[in-house]
């Protein structure tokens, strides 16, 4: 798998919208009601990206790979934050 610029990486992450009146103000894609945590969930039991996209027709390839790059930015700020304490 190739490693995505950081230019990609911002456009990706831009894809993941907070907003308190959706979700509880938990991280979804583009404002929809899809929570990055439950598309995690579903690639961490095995669906494919392909098993995603045909169930939910209106998420983009881009959508998931968005999810991953933000939970990989998530791992990283939370193990800056275990070694500066």
């Amino acid at each position: 798998m190739a490693l995505v610029t950081k230019d990609a990486a911002t456009t990706l992450l831009n894809r993941i919208t907070i907003d308190p009146s959706i979700c509880h103000g938990k991280p979804t894609i583009r404002g929809l009601r899809y929570p990055v945590e439950s598309v995690l969930e579903y690639l961490a039991g095995g669906d494919s990206f392909e098993d995603l996209l045909a169930e939910f027709p209106d998420l983009e390839k881009e959508d998931l790979l968005s999810c991953v790059q933000f939970a990989a930015l998530s791992l990283k700020l939370k193990s800056l934050h275990f070694v500066a304490a």
